[in-house]
């Protein structure tokens, strides 16, 4: 059975820096992984691209020869890709045979708000594939500096979900950079378990001086409501650099579509698949992690990093990635020892 995750996300959201950090972490778990670039607007891959949409359709030569703008040259690249399914259903196939696969997807938000052709497209494979997926919606921490902003992401958020029909991971990303933004008024717990909204409205007042800003004030009341009335939406955080991080997020997403329950004859990752299904994700608290002690957890990290790279001179080898996420990992599966206990 293949298993896979779709990654969404505005611009600048790092979906392709993600996918390019989720490959050096399936290599180091021995999962067989390949990603899948849908954007045809990206020809900047950070990493190895086992099938591109580029290599069919360019946004480039659409805009040219359909004398239309970016966002139009976007949807129609994906309602061509939608209409020429059954070709990428036989090339998926062939890759999912051995492969677990993410999908890079584009950046325009109507794409999975409101335009049907990428969930037509995934509930085609999800039918004839009989592939399970998981969204990985990656949302920009920045929005958390502002409650109008925040409300408006949640929305989105909600939106997308609907929208995809899916399991669902929405993830703020950069969260090693929420400090830098100046102090939040409260704790990232609030804001990842999506708590009560209501506490919100003096600071979106706060936001909204003009008589115009209050008539905005109201409806971004009126939309926290409506998020809070479906009771949806919630966030994991990740930043890339910090293997625990990664770690962390992606033993949830195994959890999401099922990975973590299923077979591991295409992953080929075993150790890993049962040492989640044991122990699930590690409670991690974000606010000591990544605003109050962050630089204390910084400090340790580089320091860890430096002993390994003393060791590795000592033994006369390379240093690289791979040494690092075994000693992340090693770290993940102590910690989990730990709480089974």
């Amino acid at each position: 059975m293949p298993f896979g995750q779709i990654v969404i996300g505005p611009p600048g959201s790092g979906k392709s820096t993600y996918c390019n950090g989720v490959v050096q972490f399936f290599n180091a778990i021995g999962r067989k992984s390949s990603v899948i670039n849908l954007d045809p607007a990206n020809d900047r891959l950070p990493y190895d691209c086992e099938l591109d949409i580029r290599d069919f359709i360019t946004l480039e030569e659409i805009m040219e020869d359909q004398n239309l703008g970016p966002n139009g040259g976007m949807m129609y690249a994906l309602e061509s890709l939608d209409d020429s399914i059954d070709l990428l259903i036989k090339k998926i196939e062939k890759i999912s045979e051995h492969s677990y696969i993410v999908f890079d997807c584009p950046g325009q938000v109507e794409l999975f708000t409101h335009h049907s052709s990428l969930h037509k497209i995934f509930k085609t494979l999800e039918k004839k594939l009989d592939i399970r997926l998981c969204v990985v919606s990656l949302i920009d921490s920045f929005y958390l500096t502002s409650a109008s902003q925040y409300i408006s992401v949640l929305l989105l958020a909600l939106r997308s979900m609907l929208q995809l029909d899916l399991p669902h991971v929405n993830v703020f990303s950069k969260i090693d950079l929420v400090s830098n933004y100046g102090e939040l008024p409260f704790n990232l717990d609030y804001y990842t378990e999506v708590q009560d909204l209501s506490y919100l409205k003096p600071h979106v007042e706060k936001e909204s001086n003009s008589v115009l800003g209050k008539r905005y004030s109201k409806l971004t009341n009126y939309i926290a409501e409506l998020v809070e009335d479906f009771n949806l939406v919630s966030f994991e955080v990740l930043a890339v650099e910090d293997k625990q991080s990664m770690i962390n997020l992606l033993s949830v997403i195994d959890k999401a579509n099922g990975y973590m329950f299923g077979s591991t004859e295409v992953g080929g990752d075993t150790v890993w698949a049962e040492a989640t299904r044991q122990g699930g994700a590690a409670d991690v608290d974000i606010q000591d992690r990544w605003i109050e002690n962050k630089a204390k957890y910084d400090e340790e990290e580089a320091k860890r990093r430096k002993e390994m790279i003393e060791e590795a001179e000592k033994m006369e080898k390379p240093f690289d990635v791979e040494d690092e996420w075994e000693s992340a990992l090693k770290d993940w599966e102590e910690n989990h020892a730990t709480i089974r206990k």
